[in-house]
């Protein structure tokens, strides 16, 4: 997948809400989300779900909020 990260991350550690527009959300350790907006994904909700370290999720994110872990966000 052809991504510019030139354009800068952000890193999220705590459990406020980040927003912004994030292309990919690696998690760099065991993480779970606490709410998530993305603008193209239908189905099952992603909140409450968890991801295993060294893992990244891919779309058009507009906010996250973890409960525990932390992940790199990639801005768009």
């Amino acid at each position: 997948m052809g991504m510019d990260f030139g354009i800068g991350a952000e890193f999220v550690s705590d459990t406020n809400a980040h927003t912004g527009r994030f292309s990919a959300i690696y998690f760099k350790e065991a993480t779970v989300i606490a709410a998530i907006t993305a603008d193209n994904y239908t189905g099952n909700a992603l909140a409450g779900e968890s991801f295993p370290a060294d893992s990244t999720i891919y779309g058009v994110f507009t906010s996250i909020t973890l409960t525990s872990g932390a992940c790199v966000a990639y801005k768009i």
